[in-house]
């Protein structure tokens, strides 16, 4: 009888425990695909079906559209084909997922902006660049003098053209040429490989920029300019006319993601501090005057380009990147706007988006 009572006992032990380790090791799994941390304690909220089926949805569903117009006050920018469109998602253990024209190049324009002031950050420090340029939103069109004027040079932002200009202006280096190479360089390091200028847009550009020009000198007349304002409208103009393709604007924002470094390369660009005060000016002042319409739907950082490349960062997790040419009247990409809003909504990117605790 004492037997049998063992045996009955060690089956019910047995079967408990087993029951015990496969409900354990259901969540497990759940839990894993829910949240998974890499070899660099860098925390992804996906798996891999999950993003690509994003970014396919997506792109099914805007490769067809033809809102906007190609920016045609830089006469080549008018010449990149219409219908390209590319999707490109990096996260911040360097997974690439894409879709599109993803090999298409383009000029990268204002996004240059972003990478020139988190090396100004860097190197000379977050209140260098709240003292001699500002962090405020304008309210103003990117290319407002009326808003120099009244404030006289003070309390702009390095991502509309005047403080720009100034932010190019202040990049370390004795002269032009050394200036310029730092700035390349930071490109390359955001991007993880060896990029170029596109010669026709920066000549197109270079006959075309008067107003910069006028920017500039009107900026040095209240002495908020750092160089030669002649020559620093002229490395602005050749700074936004690095050619990218999507892939390398989705790693500079995978770089921003992951702290700075580099998710592919793993070279430390930036430090995470650089970074903490790169983001809040993309996130108030990334996409010209409708940045607060962005950042009211989609709740990211971003930072867009009138050549139709728009970069997205989700801190910690993800650099998304899109592109199309065509863009509209505050010089957004139509569909690269759609596309990122549509993947951020698909994913439950958006960090301002959080569920009660039960």
């Amino acid at each position: 009888m004492k037997r049998v009572f063992n045996q009955h006992y060690l089956i019910l032990t047995f079967s408990t425990l087993l029951a015990f380790l496969i409900g354990f090791s259901t969540e497990a799994q759940a839990q894993k695909k829910k949240k998974t941390k890499t070899k660099d304690g860098v925390t992804s909220t996906m798996d891999k079906g999950s993003i690509e089926a994003a970014i396919t949805e997506a792109y099914n569903k805007y490769k067809d559209l033809k809102e906007g117009k190609n920016a045609d006050y830089i006469p080549e920018l008018a010449k990149v084909p219409s219908e390209q469109f590319a999707i490109v998602v990096v996260t911040a253990d360097g997974q690439v997922y894409s879709k599109g024209d993803i090999d298409a190049l383009y000029s990268i324009q204002s996004i240059s902006k972003v990478i020139t002031l988190a090396k100004n950050i860097e190197d000379s420090g977050a209140k260098a660049i709240q003292d001699k340029i500002g962090v405020d939103p304008t309210g103003q069109k990117f290319n407002s003098a009326v808003l120099v004027e009244e404030r006289k040079g003070m309390e702009i932002n390095p991502l509309v053209n005047a403080g720009a200009i100034a932010s190019t202006s202040m990049i370390k280096g004795n002269n032009y040429e050394e200036k310029w190479k730092t700035i390349m360089q930071i490109h390359n390091d955001f991007a993880g490989r060896q990029l170029a200028v596109n010669d026709p847009v920066y000549k197109s550009e270079a006959a075309t920029n008067q107003h910069n020009q006028a920017l500039a000198s009107l900026m040095n007349s209240f002495e908020r300019m750092y160089f030669d304002p002649a020559q620093s409208v002229d490395i602005y103009t050749k700074q936004c006319a690095i050619n990218v393709n999507t892939k390398d604007l989705a790693m500079m924002a995978a770089t921003l993601a992951n702290g700075g470094t580099n998710p592919v390369t793993k070279k430390k660009v930036v430090s995470p501090q650089t970074v903490a005060h790169t983001l809040p000016v993309m996130a108030t002042c990334g996409l010209y005057d409708d940045s607060g319409i962005w950042f009211y739907n989609v709740g990211l950082p971003a930072k867009s380009g009138v050549g139709g490349g728009i970069m997205a960062v989700v801190p910690g997790q993800y650099g998304i990147a899109a592109f199309s040419p065509r863009l509209d009247e505050a010089g957004n990409s139509v569909r690269a706007q759609k596309a990122i809003t549509d993947i951020v909504n698909k994913l439950n990117l958006n960090p301002y988006l959080v569920q009660p605790k039960p």
